[in-house]
């Protein structure tokens, strides 16, 4: 049975999920997390390449059943009924440790936003995802920046592996998706949970002021009535920064 609530969308194709199989080297010395696995389809995949370990997180309790069944006998591969966003499983997995997984389409930019901070606890993220949500996630000078491609940016090297048709899945969704990779490439030293904080507030109304968002928390509102703030320009909008820009402007409001 299909549950909407979950963003349930199976992915049907062997060529798509051989593919994605084939964007990981060396198995044998890494522990696989898929988080949504359904029924396994990519799981029989990623299983056929010997992996040293595979965990899987599947929210959906009927699902979760049917996979304890389907791989009892295979000693390499965990199961838990977890919820992806609420658990501490990802901590708890011993390293070198990489995701790979056709994300839910309703939280897929959560679960990355929250994983991209500790991406150096990783050798990568091999993901599927909403390709209008993939673009999202690219940064250049020459494209406005929005929360997505700055938070990408700042603890990675993102890609674009290839898109995909709605018709590798089922139910088929009303959208195209896209196959991405997430490397560890820090670019700054600072606090990672912190910054991604911070752009939660920077960006919380886009089209408004930089001043006018920042203006809303209450410990950067007393900041900016402390602080001579003059060499940054608060009275544009986030969307008009560069990554420097923004990094600047965290450590001048932290430090």
């Amino acid at each position: 049975m299909i549950k909407k609530s979950l963003s349930q969308n199976f992915l049907i194709d062997h060529n798509i999920a051989k593919k994605i199989a084939n964007l990981i080297t060396n198995y044998s010395s890494y522990n696989l997390i898929e988080v949504g696995p359904g029924y396994g389809f990519l799981t029989d995949h990623l299983l056929k390449k010997n992996p040293k370990k595979i965990i899987l997180i599947e929210k959906d309790y009927h699902l979760f059943i049917k996979l304890k069944n389907k791989y009892k006998n295979i000693n390499k591969i965990k199961i838990y009924n977890f919820d992806a966003l609420k658990t501490d499983i990802f901590d708890k997995i011993k390293k070198p440790k990489v995701i790979v997984s056709n994300l839910p389409y309703n939280i897929s930019i959560k679960l990355i936003t929250n994983w991209l901070p500790n991406i150096k606890e990783y050798l990568g993220f091999h993901l599927m995802i909403q390709k209008e949500v993939s673009e999202k996630f690219k940064y250049s000078e020459q494209k406005k920046i929005n929360r997505l491609n700055l938070l990408a940016y700042l603890y990675s090297d993102f890609k674009k592996e290839f898109d995909v048709s709605q018709n590798v899945f089922f139910p088929k969704p009303k959208v195209l998706s896209s196959v991405v990779t997430f490397t560890p490439n820090i670019k700054s030293k600072i606090n990672p949970n912190e910054f991604k904080n911070f752009t939660r507030i920077l960006f919380a109304t886009k089209r408004k002021k930089i001043l006018n968002n920042l203006l809303r928390n209450n410990n950067y509102k007393n900041i900016l009535l402390e602080k001579n703030m003059n060499d940054l320009d608060l009275e544009k909008r986030p969307e008009d920064l560069n990554f420097n820009d923004v990094i600047k402007l965290y450590t001048s409001l932290t430090g």
